[in-house]
Order: C-alpha cells, then structure tokens, then sequence
C-alpha cells in the first residue's frame, strides 16, 4: 500500500463567513477559478481520497466530484468540527487537512505536512510560518476522533488547545510563510489577484 492510499483528505469549507458578507468562501472566483478547486488540486496528487466538508451548498460542492460531508452539529462548530466529521468519515489512518481559501497553498506543502509527521511518529503535524501556527492545516492521526469527540462534547472549540494535548510537531513553513494568507474579505481577495499577477 503506498502512501497516497493511506491518506484522506479533507477540505473545510464549512464556515459561515461573516466577513465576506456570507459569501460561502470556497465557490467564491480567484483567477477565474472556485477558490476550492485549488484545494482539490493540491490534494489531488497527495491523497487517495480527498472529501469536502461543507454546511451550505451541498449540492454545488458536489458538482466537483467529491463526496461531501456536513458536520454532525447545526451549530456551526467551526474547524474541529469539520475535522471529526472527517475522521469519522475516513477509513485511514492519516488525515490531510486544508482549508477551502487558500489557493496558494500546493500538493510539495501538503507532503511536507505528511512527512514531517510521519518522521517525528507524531500524533499530528501542524505548520508553522516562524511566527505563529496555523492550525487548519494538519496532517492527523485518525486515532485521535475519540479524543477530539470528549472535547467538543465538552463545549470547547478552540483547535490550538485540542491539539497541545498531543503528540504535536510543527511543519516548517517559515521561508515561505505567505503561502498561508487566508482571504476573509473581499477586499483581500482582490489585493491577493492584484499581487500574484504583479
């Protein structure tokens, strides 16, 4: 079994994006293309399966093919949310995850996610830019849903504290930490074209 069987990967798209006035982020064009498709294209090659996770416009996310899964609550729970309804989906051992808004994220950074946790045996990699981690971008043990189920059972939310209490190693992004921008207006969706065609 290679190592790309091993993997799901997991979109998240399943916010409700209030700074972009509810535009639901990941149909949202950036250079012509859903700002989803580049997540799908950089787990394409890295992942045996890749779902998405979404709470609204089912059925548009699934005009791209994949299977879609929606979060067990209707609350809108945010991220770890959409982490267990992955890992209760997935029938591997390692989860891929990436959010559906940051398009110039690719499949090299995605491995070294992969890598960097499978070097370590760690529980879970998270990237680090060499200021701050950020924490959507994970590559997890699928091991840990009964773990991450007690905590938001428990009414917490906030990932970086779910994730401290494991076996936690950081994924080294700092000679390249714009890859992470994260587009939550309309405005830096328009900055971010303007700069990559610059």
């Amino acid at each position: 079994m290679d190592m790309q069987t091993k993997v799901t990967g997991v979109i998240l798209a399943g916010g409700l994006a209030r700074r972009m006035n509810n535009q639901d982020k990941g149909l949202i064009s950036f250079k012509g293309q859903p700002m989803v498709s580049y997540a799908i294209a950089a787990m394409s090659t890295i992942a045996g399966q890749t779902i998405i996770n979404a709470n609204r416009n089912i059925v548009e996310y699934q005009q791209f093919g994949l299977p879609v899964v929606s979060d067990q609550t209707n609350n809108f729970d945010g991220p770890l949310a959409g982490v267990l309804t992955a890992m209760l989906f997935a029938e591997t051992g390692v989860l891929l995850v990436m959010p559906c808004d940051s398009p110039l994220v690719k499949a090299g950074h995605l491995q070294k996610l992969l890598s960097t946790r499978a070097e370590n045996d760690a529980d879970v990699a998270v990237a680090f830019d060499g200021e701050r981690l950020h924490p959507v971008f994970l590559a997890i043990k699928t091991t840990l849903r009964s773990s991450l189920q007690e905590y938001l059972l428990s009414g917490q939310r906030k990932i970086d504290l779910w994730l401290a209490q494991h076996k936690m190693v950081k994924a080294d992004f700092s000679a390249e930490p714009e890859i992470f921008v994260n587009i939550n207006t309309l405005t830096e969706l328009s900055d971010l074209e303007a700069q990559d065609e610059g």
